[in-house]
């Protein structure tokens, strides 16, 4: 990789492409999200990818691009990547984890306010000459308890939000979480969807969460409480959703997110939820403002850079993390490799048969892959990474100055 080019999918903010461009790359910016054929022919020509949530990066994809290098997903979550097969192919992904936390946490609270007031209802009734004024069932979300199933990055916004609104907070994870202000953990998810008004999901995509809230979590629920789902579609099941509000054991829904979604937006969606009463349907939004989307661009885009010109894997969520600084006078050998024994001993014996000397050294290892960054003389560095790449043992093998 030379000169690595960089293509950004998805209407990817043009920050990224403006910041990868002052940094002497070649960037080049679509808007749609392609599909697994056109990516494998689309990515021959280039080292680079940055997607948002709906290009699908499979083993396929990766099988035909070897010279793929490196993987930025413009968002939160990852599930759209074969993170494993991209592992064992040497190719780090990177994502946003924080950038877009305030944008979902702020429109969690906007939904949960206009559920609470049927505002989506109202509104619609405006628009078609109705004047529905009514003081039924429309309540205050102050004094009400908000459950927040995933105390992560955004479920402790959340929190922090509601209770600045006269709410109770109480929440449910997996993983042991320190409550922020006046907020409480629930034992299970069972005791936290009985004592809540408002229930808000903010968990991954895995084996455990896929219909998570199905009918049983239903009839758990309270009367007329609400759910709201700015997580990942699979999470809740559509069906059982639809029979809880017919039958009016929840008082209605707001939905950023569906087990399918549209490609583009000149796609049509459909959806079971469409036309049920107080239901709140949103096209995938909870992280799409402008000040979120600008803030990823810009993060991804850092994590481009001091991966492709320093190696620097801090923040990939299937590599080891590796972030040493570059030393004057040197350049750097990156070196990708099967984590078995003795891949150390055999790369520090090309050093050694070459009279090198090794000016900084770092490896992190996980149990699939190492990831060896060394810094060596700047005229010996090519010709070491040579021999290195040769290596049975070795996946992939560059150099930075």
């Amino acid at each position: 990789m030379e000169k690595p080019r960089i293509l950004l999918v998805e209407n990817i903010h043009s920050v990224a492409k403006e910041s990868l461009e002052a940094e002497g790359f070649d960037v080049d910016l679509i808007s749609h999200a392609p599909a697994e054929a056109e990516l494998i022919t689309l990515l021959k020509n280039y080292n680079v990818i940055g997607i948002r949530s709906k290009t699908e990066i499979t083993p396929e994809v990766l099988k035909h691009n070897p010279q793929l290098a490196l993987i930025g997903c413009f968002c939160i979550g990852t599930n759209q990547v074969s993170l494993a097969s991209a592992r064992l192919a040497g190719v780090p992904v990177f994502n946003a984890p924080h950038s877009n936390t305030r944008s979902v946490a702020e429109l969690v609270i906007a939904e949960m306010i206009a559920l609470s007031r049927q505002l989506g209802d109202r509104n619609t009734q405006a628009h078609q000459g109705r004047w529905v004024k009514s003081a039924d069932g429309s309540r205050e979300v102050r004094g009400k308890t908000l459950g927040i199933v995933g105390y992560g990055h955004i479920g402790s916004q959340v929190s922090v939000l509601a209770e600045a609104l006269g709410l109770h907070v109480i929440f449910y994870d997996v993983v042991k979480k320190l409550p922020l202000g006046n907020a409480r953990v629930k034992p299970t998810l069972e005791a936290l969807l009985e004592d809540s008004d408002f229930v808000t999901l903010h968990v991954p995509e895995n084996s455990e969460t896929r219909g998570l809230v199905g009918k049983a979590q239903f009839d758990r629920m309270r009367m007329g409480s609400f759910l709201i789902n700015a997580s990942r579609g699979t999470v809740v099941v559509i069906d059982d959703l639809v029979n809880a509000i017919q039958e009016k054991r929840i008082a209605g829904c707001a939905l950023d997110v569906f087990p399918d979604e549209p490609a583009s937006n000149k796609d049509k969606f459909t959806s079971p939820l469409q036309n049920l009463p107080n239901v709140i349907l949103t096209p995938h939004i909870a992280g799409s403002t402008e000040e979120a989307q600008e803030a990823i661009g810009r993060e991804v885009a850092e994590s481009f850079r001091r991966y492709l010109k320093i190696g620097s894997s801090a923040g990939a969520v299937n590599f080891p993390n590796v972030d040493l600084s570059i030393r004057k006078g040197t350049s750097r050998i990156l070196n990708v490799h099967r984590n078995e024994p003795g891949v150390l001993g055999e790369i520090n014996g090309i050093i050694s048969q070459a009279g090198a000397n090794i000016e900084g050294q770092f490896l992190a290892t996980d149990e699939h892959i190492g990831y060896i960054v060394m810094d060596v003389a700047a005229t010996q560095a090519q010709a070491l990474a040579e021999k290195i790449n040769k290596l049975s043992r070795s996946i992939r093998t560059r150099v930075v100055s």
